[in-house]
């Protein structure tokens, strides 16, 4: 297989890809991150300079005994050249260093089940030219504190390593983590539950580093062109200031709401207002976008359809419809079987029943079980048919397959666009995030009921057996089901249940 930087045509691929929008290729040759970056580039949006590895080479890259082949990395090479040039910073020395992202992206999106390694390119010299060059010690010696974590727990899987004093050995160390992410147990349980199959493989999006960290007009977030819990039609999302993407989507921290941004930085609201109108206009769909401002400037990052509650699904897709963005078919065709399934079973609380926490509902519906902080406990218990609500400080990916065979789950820390809430809310499992330092303590060997939609988690079981009531939503959406509805249509039995409350 050979190596290229030219433009290729649709039909030569390329094992190296400059994202400048020039390339035609699909999110199966790029992958979801690294095809919304250069569909983005071409939209003229204000995008951070990147390239692809796409995802053939990860296959490539397995089959490889795990190696980078020398073509392909040298291919590499010539790329971040490239980077070099558009930035005007330099990879691997001073007075400017570079540094860059180094991100997984599967053809289908996967929130935060394979790795990313962040502000890749740093020494303890270089860290020293950062600080010379910026003036700002403080924010320089943040940003490596930041790698060194993120390289000994992602690349090494050692928290006490050391990343290599080379960092091009670095870049292709990290390279290969997120090639080797594509075969963990994370990965494995959310492909199954999704019934994706194996797949081609995750591609690697190599991309010039912009910091949300670096000052108190910097910060990080992720924004919904509508609410996905609700469905309702408001620009929704969270903020952190002084700080990365990660520290929002691990739900490690509480982060503002994204009105926080109207306050501290009035002339980016706007931006955020328009670039989310434009982006859903794109996908024709409720979009899920990640943005980084460093210093007043606004920088998009990714952009992909967002995962949204059951309710929510249906309130969008009408919604599209009376906004004559689809048609009735498609609103139709965008409820799944698993949303379908989750508001037929959606049930109410009896509010008499004491609170023993509150938070953000993050994964609207309810459920009863026994709460549960240990994630092999949880599997054990879930194993032997016992429903299991796990109760943690905030979850990781590594907790993904505890998760989806839990009830529910509840964090103490978060906000509603972190990793246990895109994970919740995509298949249909209620969260409350945010719940409070203490949550844990008061929830861990009780029965309780959770209350994804109110952010309530209650003592015993507190289901109304009767349900909840269908809302105008879904009695439009059902309206443009044929007459009579085809017995083995997706939604004929949220139709039948529906007629049963009504």
């Amino acid at each position: 297989m050979t190596s290229s930087v030219t433009t290729p045509s649709p039909t030569t691929p390329t094992d190296v890809i400059t994202l400048d929008g020039s390339f035609p290729g699909s999110r199966e040759v790029l992958g979801g991150k690294a095809y919304s970056v250069n569909r983005m580039q071409a939209m003229g949006l204000p995008v951070p300079p990147a390239f692809a590895l796409p995802t053939h080479v990860c296959g490539v890259y397995h089959s490889n005994a795990g190696a980078l082949p020398e073509p392909i990395w040298q291919s590499v090479l010539e790329h971040l050249r490239r980077l070099e040039t558009e930035t005007g910073r330099t990879f691997g020395s001073g007075p400017s260093p570079l540094l860059v992202s180094v991100r997984s992206g599967a053809a289908q999106s996967m929130p935060g089940m394979m790795d990313t390694v962040l502000n890749l390119g740093l020494t303890p010299e270089l860290c020293d030219a950062l600080a010379e060059e910026t003036g700002d010690r403080e924010w320089a010696d943040d940003t490596w504190q930041r790698f060194r974590h993120s390289y000994a727990t992602i690349v090494v899987g050692d928290a006490t390593a050391e990343p290599p004093h080379d960092p091009f050995e670095q870049l292709r160390a990290a390279i290969g983590a997120v090639f080797d992410s594509w075969t963990n147990d994370r990965v494995k349980a959310y492909r199954a539950r999704h019934n994706l199959g194996t797949g081609a493989g995750t591609a690697v999006t190599v991309q010039a580093m912009v910091f949300g960290n670096r000052d108190d007009r910097s910060g990080t977030g992720v924004m919904f062109s509508r609410n996905p819990a609700t469905g309702e039609n408001l620009l929704y999302g969270e903020w952190l200031t002084r700080a990365q993407g990660e520290d929002v989507v691990s739900g490690e921290k509480t982060p503002a709401s994204l009105t926080a941004v109207s306050e501290v930085l009035p002339d980016i609201y706007p931006q955020l207002e328009q670039v989310a109108s434009v982006l859903e206009q794109e996908h024709r769909d409720l979009v899920d976008i990640e943005f980084t401002v460093e210093s007043g400037r606004l920088y998009v990052l990714q952009c992909r359809a967002g995962k949204r509650s059951a309710r929510a699904a249906v309130r969008i897709a009408v919604d599209l419809v009376r906004e004559n963005i689809i048609d009735r078919t498609e609103a139709v065709i965008r409820i799944s079987a698993d949303q379908a399934a989750a508001l037929v079973e959606n049930h109410g609380v009896h509010a008499h029943h004491p609170v023993l926490a509150t938070g953000v509902g993050a994964g609207p519906g309810t459920a009863v079980g026994q709460a549960v902080g240990d994630i092999d406990e949880a599997r054990t218990l879930a194993d032997a048919g016992t429903p299991v609500v796990l109760v943690r400080p905030s979850t990781a990916p590594d907790d993904v397959p505890a998760m989806f065979e839990s009830v529910a789950v509840v964090t103490e820390l978060g906000g509603s666009t972190s990793h246990a809430a895109l994970v919740c809310r995509e298949i249909g499992l209620p969260c409350v995030v945010g719940a409070g330092l203490g949550a844990m303590a008061k929830l861990v060997g009780r029965t309780v009921t959770v209350d994804g939609v109110s952010g309530t988690v209650y003592d015993g079981d507190a289901l109304n057996a009767h349900g909840g009531e269908p809302d105008e939503y879904l009695g439009e959406l059902l309206d443009y089901l044929p007459d009579p509805i085809p017995a083995d249509h997706v939604l004929a039995p949220l139709a039948a249940a529906y007629r049963d409350r009504d």
